[in-house]
């Protein structure tokens, strides 16, 4: 298996990754045929994938084929946001964008910020030769928060890092609790493993605000309220204390801390908890008694949890269980939220952060790009985005348009497609996808190493994103040899030598990391004590609370009567954030923009399903479809996401509403943590740029 060439005319089936923003990181295998992508599928040789993809990355030749494809370099022909572009030069536009770029660096570097996430989760293209150009720059540093951090930076304090079991493994266990998680939509591959283990008798619990698809599956709900997570976690642990379903001997060699969070998940009986959760008081202590009771026991706790006030210290008590019932002695037993701090990725080589030189730039924290953006004291000037649509996916978007919406801010935007974030671009460069350029890969969700080879030449004029930052460095005359690096190169770097075995990796596409089934049965944790730290020092000596705790969500459900219920915005589940929804088969399966609400409350305000409807609070409003859904509870609302503004029935969507205020821990977002109102509205025939987007 090989890369094609324009030329080719034969038929190849190439190897390649999936670079998308999911736990899976699926290897694919892409048929070409003279050149044109015919096939794309699931590697059936790659035990996580198993030949099977889901049902948006089996639609990815269709995306790399669209025809909205970006396919030239364009400039601004209009205002800022009316989406208005002539097509220019590759070379015009990097003279002209390293000469706006050098002019702003030679007065204040730190007037100009990357904008990026994971729009690829790809090693190359997401976060190798940028960071090299920016980092010489002196360029305004980048806090990318927006997704994981409050959960990561929890198990940081807590278990050492983003660490935990194996996925293969959940297959044995006999209890699995699904945390936060809509595995169907967002993890299918851990869902087989999970599926297994029930048709081998194991009981799934999903606990989740939503009833989603995995609930329904699942053998049992809890419904809880958003943010309460902590508040369950923490009467769970009452419960193993108060009937000794305890591992004391784990506990006494492998935990630091016991006294303490002892005393404080006494303080959380069932009855308080079952109070702050809005769930049955039976339905805790039977949780409880299933978790202290079964063996193994295993937790699949994804991010949607973290994504309030107190994410962190919520993420911080779930990953204390497995310790309190020894869970970890188990191959099938412990806790995954992520695996991606099991890779041994070499990010100094990658990012070259000594390019810096001793300087140390601001940061900016991504998810209050609204508010720096409308920061007169310490303006930015530039701004270079990839990888992201910070239009559509930044919290409080009113404010983040307002901010791309200034005449003064010079803005470039690689992209494949002409989304709500481009419209506002000064310069659009045209960006490759995953079939027409090199990549490796890390994961979240397994533990093996994926290697992406291009099949395709690119479309049009499109380069990748490394190929632009090289081009970007050679006009501003940074003439470091690590600035000459292809991006062929730039794969063997990522990882050191002798890291993973590359010879397994050049074969096969794939390459598994070497790690024992049960990691931490004998403790040796990742933490500076070597256990699991139920008492983290490093957060007492910044001041913060050691123990875990629940703390409310800065908008707690049924404190404000103006804004009365509590919306959340899970994924619509044929998008994975803003990326597919201009696909047009995908969006034609979600079909409009939904709020998903109870009947008693839809009763309430006379609403019924299909009507459009006014969703509002103090940081704005937004239209969409209502659906009376028996997934909603009563006073909780979701707001499926995550839709272009320009496909939405007013050209706003759920992140209108949501705020900028962070987490406990990890500087994070809080999606979830949000009150608004409801009311009916008047019909809309079609959203507002569907028949430009057709």
């Amino acid at each position: 298996m090989a890369a094609t060439s324009p030329d080719a005319k034969s038929t190849l089936v190439v190897r390649g990754a999936c670079p998308h923003d999911c736990p899976d990181t699926c290897a694919l295998l892409t048929t070409v045929q003279d050149g044109v992508a015919v096939k794309l599928q699931g590697n059936p040789d790659h035990s996580h994938t198993a030949g099977v993809l889901c049902t948006k990355v089996s639609r990815y030749i269709e995306r790399n084929d669209h025809a909205g494809r970006l396919l030239t370099p364009m400039r601004r022909a209009g205002p800022k946001g009316s989406g208005r572009f002539e097509p220019v030069s590759w070379d015009s536009a990097l003279d002209d964008i390293a000469g706006r770029l050098g002019e702003i660096a030679r007065t204040d570097a730190q007037a100009i910020l990357p904008y990026s996430y994971a729009g690829t989760m790809g090693l190359v293209q997401g976060e190798s030769m940028d960071r090299r150009f920016f980092h010489k720059l002196g360029a305004s540093l980048l806090d990318r928060t927006i997704c994981s951090t409050a959960g990561g930076e929890a198990f940081g304090y807590t278990l050492g890092g983003k660490v935990g079991m194996r996925v293969e493994h959940f297959a044995q266990a006999r209890l699995i609790l699904i945390w936060g998680s809509n595995s169907i939509a967002s993890n299918l591959h851990f869902w087989r493993h999970a599926q297994a283990a029930r048709r081998a008798g194991a009981r799934l619990v999903c606990i989740d605000p939503r009833r989603t698809e995995t609930a329904d599956k699942c053998d049992e709900h809890v419904a809880l309220l958003p943010g309460t997570d902590a508040a369950l976690a923490l009467a769970l642990m009452h419960e193993l204390i108060v009937h000794d379903w305890l591992d004391h001997d784990y506990i006494a060699r492998h935990t630091v801390g016991w006294p303490q969070l002892r005393e404080r998940a006494l303080q959380w009986p069932p009855s308080r908890a079952a109070a702050v959760c809005g769930v049955p008081q039976a339905q805790i202590e039977e949780l409880a008694r299933a978790y202290g009771t079964t063996r193994p026991a295993a937790i699949r706790l994804n991010y949607g949890m973290q994504r309030v006030r107190g994410g962190g210290n919520a993420a911080r008590a779930v990953a204390c269980l497995p310790a309190l019932v020894g869970a970890w002695r188990d191959a099938a037993g412990g806790v995954l939220l992520s695996s991606s701090g099991l890779f041994p990725v070499d990010r100094a080589a990658l990012q070259r952060p000594d390019l810096l030189a001793g300087r140390r730039p601001r940061t900016v924290n991504m998810v209050t790009i609204g508010d720096a953006l409308l920061d007169t004291a310490h303006p930015i000037r530039a701004l270079v985005v990839y990888n992201s649509n910070p239009v559509a996916v930044a919290p409080e978007s009113g404010k983040v348009v307002a901010g791309f919406a200034r005449e003064d801010l010079f803005t470039v935007v690689m992209e494949q497609f002409q989304t709500d974030t481009a419209d506002y671009a000064d310069y659009l460069l045209p960006a490759t996808t995953q079939l027409e350029h090199w990549d490796i890969h890390a994961s979240y969700g397994h533990t093996d190493v994926l290697l992406n080879t291009p099949a395709l030449a690119p479309r049009g004029q499109a380069r990748s994103n490394a190929w632009v930052f090289r081009e970007l460095a050679r006009r501003m005359g940074l003439d470091e040899p690590c600035f000459s690096d292809t991006d062929e190169q730039l794969c063997h770097q990522a990882f050191a030598p002798g890291a993973i075995d590359r010879e397994a990796l050049a074969a096969q596409g794939f390459a598994s990391l070497r790690l024992p089934d049960a990691p931490f049965a004998e403790g040796g944790f990742p933490t500076p004590s070597g256990k699991c730290e139920f008492f983290s020092q490093r957060l007492a000596d910044m001041g913060e609370d050691g123990l875990p705790d629940y703390l409310p969500n800065h908008e707690p459900a049924g404190s404000s009567s103006d804004y009365p219920l509590a919306m959340i915005s899970p994924p619509a589940r044929n998008f994975l954030n803003s990326s597919f929804v201009n696909v047009t088969s995908l969006r034609a399966i979600e079909g409009e923009p939904l709020l998903e609400i109870h009947a008693s409350d839809a009763a309430a305000r006379g609403i019924a399903s299909g009507q459009m409807v006014r969703v509002f609070n103090s940081r704005g409003e937004h239209r969409c479809r209502a659906e009376v859904s028996r997934r909603a509870r009563p006073g909780v609302v979701h707001g499926l996401g995550i839709w272009w503004r320009k496909l939405g029935f007013d050209g706003t969507n759920v992140n209108q509403l949501t705020s900028q205020r962070l987490t406990d821990i990890g500087r994070g977002p809080t999606f979830y943590d949000c009150l608004v109102q409801v009311e009916a509205a008047q019909d809309v025939a079609t959203p507002a740029a569907t028949v430009a987007a057709a």
